[in-house]
């Protein structure tokens, strides 16, 4: 249920009401949109009498959240959710643009390429240090030395970190190097992962599922805000569909769905999304104009020895044209990079 209080309740008020609340056996979130704070009573609850919660005196009014995914919908709150990483704020009108290599091979890539797209625009270096991959023979990552180097090459150019977590045991190691935590669209569903992550004091990526539908993916970010995490970015990368020309379908209705659904910020990676390098830009400029708040995209200068995803990473120059190109589309929205 939506608790709407009173304007001009005290903090002190507030803070009894949402205790009281608890005492039902309800988890209770807190929001605040024109002067107005609103409480998120979500859980069983099942020995709550609302009518007489409705009386309470400081109470304006008790709504019931029509849909399952409570916490992340515009119900709960109205505004859009803006993240802070670096110089970066994702989900306002400045677009997040995030690149760098599908995984982190050794110092001099990693530092290339940080310098080639932090040149070019970028805010947020991506890199995987922790590889989640079909075969069990391919490179699997360089682990914490990779977050090292991550760390490293994107402190030498004022960028921020985002790297994928795989399980519950790497939060607290990939955390101490990386701005964003990233979920993979292979973990999306992962339970205890996205519990794990909501207990983090990071932002989170959270990418959508290779068959997931909307409504799951927004149900995996309630996992995480329920556990008191509001700071989650949504990725949608591409579904596997019966289309065999490209890797994944990327669904770019999800874009002003999720928007209409969700407070949360939405970015789009049309790396993964097309699994090909030359479609890759075209895709990445479709996102902007569908309304995404960023793009996420895989950069290497040397993609024909790359250790992965080479087909799909674009050559530096390659993608320091598509962000004059992302300009010019922002500024016709009123946003910039």
């Amino acid at each position: 249920m939506l608790v709407l209080l009173k304007r001009g309740v005290s903090e002190a008020t507030a803070g009894d009401l949402a205790t009281r609340l608890r005492m039902f056996g309800l988890s209770v979130h807190r929001t605040d949109h024109g002067g107005q704070v609103r409480l998120g009573a979500v859980g069983e609850g099942g020995g709550v009498d609302w009518d007489r919660v409705r009386t309470w005196p400081e109470i304006e009014s008790v709504e019931h959240i029509p849909v399952p995914f409570k916490l992340v919908s515009r119900v709960y709150q109205p505004h859009d959710t803006v993240i802070s990483v670096g110089r970066c704020a994702i989900g306002s009108r400045q677009l997040a643009i995030m690149a760098g290599p599908c995984s982190v091979e050794g110092e001099e890539q990693a530092f290339t390429i940080a310098g080639a797209v932090a040149r070019a625009g970028a805010t947020i270096l991506r890199g995987g240090a922790y590889k989640p991959r079909t075969s069990p023979y391919s490179f699997q990552g360089l682990g914490e030395e990779g977050l090292k180097l991550l760390r490293r090459a994107a402190d030498a150019h004022g960028l921020g970190v985002v790297s994928e977590v795989m399980d519950t045991q790497q939060v607290s190691l990939v955390a101490r190097y990386a701005d964003i935590l990233q979920v993979g669209a292979r973990n999306m569903q992962n339970y205890s992962l996205l519990r794990e992550v909501g207990h983090a004091e990071k932002p989170v990526l959270l990418k959508r599922g290779l068959a997931a539908t909307i409504e799951e993916w927004l149900m995996s970010a309630e996992h995480i805000l329920s556990q008191g995490n509001a700071q989650v970015i949504l990725c949608e990368r591409g579904i596997r569909t019966f289309e065999t020309y490209t890797r994944n379908t990327l669904d770019l209705n999800a874009i002003p769905v999720v928007k209409e659904l969700s407070h949360l910020p939405v970015i789009v990676d049309p790396s993964h999304g097309t699994g090909i390098r030359n479609k890759v830009a075209a895709m990445a400029r479709a996102s902007i104009a569908a309304g995404a708040d960023g793009l996420i995209v895989e950069v290497h200068h040397d993609p024909d020895h790359a250790l992965s995803d080479g087909a799909q990473s674009l050559y530096p120059e390659q993608f320091d044209a598509l962000v004059g190109q992302i300009r010019t589309i922002a500024s016709v929205l009123g946003r910039q990079v």
